[in-house]
């Protein structure tokens, strides 16, 4: 199976657990990868393969969309919402907080999902 990769889409948010992150909000990083079929890139039309700008977009509106509590529930959302676009056949998705409010985390944390038609 072919891949896009969109690594790192960056939102500023307000989701979390504690209240200052829903309140304060903080910076999320989304990194993409779409498994498709890409045999019909020959024509060189946009309209022949998936657009990945549709699923930034589809990003960006569940990142700006209702406050969620858990990095899980944005993850899955998200796969969800990725594998409606036309020729997306499996989605891996991650959602990271680089800077949570967790003493002596200095590497940010992750939730990856993946899920397939």
């Amino acid at each position: 199976m072919d891949r896009i990769i969109v690594e790192r889409i960056v939102c500023f948010a307000y989701h979390g657990v504690l209240l200052e992150e829903q309140t304060l909000g903080q910076e999320f990083q989304v990194s993409l990868e779409l498994g498709v079929d890409l045999s019909a890139h020959s024509d060189d039309q946009i309209d022949a393969v998936p657009d990945y700008r549709t699923a930034v977009s589809m990003v960006e509106e569940i990142m700006y969309g209702q406050s969620q509590r858990l990095l899980e529930t944005l993850a899955c959302n998200i796969a969800d919402k990725l594998l409606s676009i036309p020729g997306v056949l499996e989605v891996a998705v991650e959602v990271r907080k680089p800077n949570p409010p967790i003493p002596g985390v200095q590497g940010g944390v992750s939730v990856m999902v993946t899920r397939g038609k």
